[in-house]
């Protein structure tokens, strides 16, 4: 049964962002447009995402995000919280590698949506055009979310923070809004299986601008990984009670306890 009902939520998945992708071009002309369609997408995902696989988000601390520009620092270990988190943040924009903008159609949304691209291919000037790009954004009064260990990672994988984010909070001079997640434990990085239960997504009270750089950035790491360590533990604890026997390594690939 949960092989069967991860199976028909990845389809519906899949068919449904191809479908918002399509009928939704003609808001491709401005970005206002393009990011009422990422929020329409993100919330009909979640909805299939808890109808078809069980699977429930709870948002914890909305109360903590400040109305404004803003960075926000989020620990990145599924697809889930990308999606989730174009239904929290109205002006949202995501630093993201500039391959992504060469995706069929999807690319688009990307590129119309004001998105900041890394080109890594820059080399050392990569940096210096990102910051460029987001300042820009932070002027337009965007919330930019930045991954700051730059890729997914497992629940309970040691941290692998980068000096990007950092970089981004001395430049921008805007509140850091840190953000913990245990989305690994329900929706992993490369398997198939979605678990049911509830996934938990907290935004963490805001760190003012002005810290020096390296105290920020050990800050926000102590920050997201000591909220992120108990929602993980919270969240084991949980798929333990309904059966399902989980480690942060296997995460989701598990079966129901004999």
């Amino acid at each position: 049964m949960l092989a069967l009902r991860s199976f028909v939520f990845n389809i519906s998945f899949y068919v449904a962002t191809g479908l918002i992708a399509v009928l939704g071009s003609p808001c491709l002309v401005a970005r206002p447009s393009v990011l009422r369609v990422a929020g329409f997408w993100g919330r009909a995902c979640l909805w299939l995402l808890r109808v078809l696989a069980g699977t429930k988000v709870e948002f914890r601390g909305l109360e903590n995000i400040p109305a404004g520009p803003l960075l926000v620092a989020a620990k990145h270990q599924s697809a889930l919280e990308t999606l989730a988190l174009c239904t929290v943040f109205p002006q949202f924009a995501y630093v993201l590698k500039r391959e992504l903008l060469s995706i069929p159609v999807v690319g688009w949304y990307f590129s119309r949506g004001g998105m900041v691209a890394i080109d890594r291919s820059k080399g050392a000037r990569a940096m210096a055009l990102m910051n460029v790009a987001a300042v820009e954004s932070i002027r337009d009064g965007a919330q930019l979310i930045v991954f700051p260990e730059g890729t997914r990672r497992a629940p309970g994988a040691p941290p692998a923070y980068k000096q990007g984010l950092s970089h981004l909070y001395t430049s921008l001079k805007v509140p850091c809004v840190p953000v913990a997640l245990n989305t690994g434990l329900f929706w992993s990085r490369d398997g198939f299986v979605r678990l049911p239960g509830k996934a938990v997504i907290e935004f963490l009270p805001p760190i003012p601008p002005g810290l020096p750089r390296a105290e920020f950035q050990a800050l926000v790491q102590e920050r997201i990984e000591t909220a992120s360590d108990a929602l993980v533990a919270a969240g084991l604890a949980d798929l333990a009670e309904a059966g399902y026997a989980v480690s942060p390594a296997e995460a989701p690939a598990a079966a129901p306890r004999a």
